[in-house]
């Protein structure tokens, strides 16, 4: 397969001479969309298979975890929102974004995670990325640049999981 037959219009990498908030926010928006795409065409009973017989890991459970990500670092980090009992998640049941995640459609928990990234960029469209929030755990400050980061990274290692996953389902690789 050519490189160029990968490439979605939906999805594009930062510009090579972005400044710094672009690079962020633009390796986050890419990110996103690339699971967006490992879920793309599959149906409820696809997205919901856990195909790694030692993971609790499906592409709808990594939407849902991704959905309390960005609520999270954005909402109860960032903007010092209470602590509740998140958007899957809750004390009674912690792990509820992949154990749970048949207990609701695939298209219902997608637009949750669209309406949670949207939430999640407008938190931080108007802050700096020196502005800081604070950590519930031990109240340590963390700047909007170090959240970014933390969300980069959380989607590159979870689309590494939708890589496999997808590619165990119906031997769909590349995005």
């Amino acid at each position: 397969m050519a490189s160029n037959d990968l490439i979605d219009p939906r999805r594009s990498e930062p510009s090579y001479g972005a400044n710094e908030r672009e690079m962020l926010e633009g390796w986050l928006h890419y990110h996103r969309m690339t699971l967006e795409l490992k879920c793309e065409g599959l149906d409820d009973t696809r997205c919901n298979l856990r195909p790694i017989p030692t993971s609790s890991l499906s592409l709808h459970g990594l939407v849902r975890h991704l959905s309390e990500v960005e609520h999270y670092w954005t909402s109860i980090v960032f903007t010092g929102s209470p602590r509740d009992e998140g958007i899957f998640c809750s004390e009674a049941s912690p792990d509820a974004d992949f154990d749970e995640a048949e207990a609701s459609t695939f298209a219902h928990d997608l637009a949750i995670f669209h309406e949670q990234c949207r939430l999640a960029d407008d938190r931080m469209a108007p802050a700096s990325l020196d502005d800081t929030g604070s950590s519930p755990l031990n109240g340590d400050l963390v700047t909007l640049r170090w959240i970014l980061t933390h969300l980069i990274e959380e989607y590159a290692r979870h689309n590494g999981h939708a890589d496999l996953i997808r590619e165990l389902i119906d031997g769909a690789v590349g995005c």
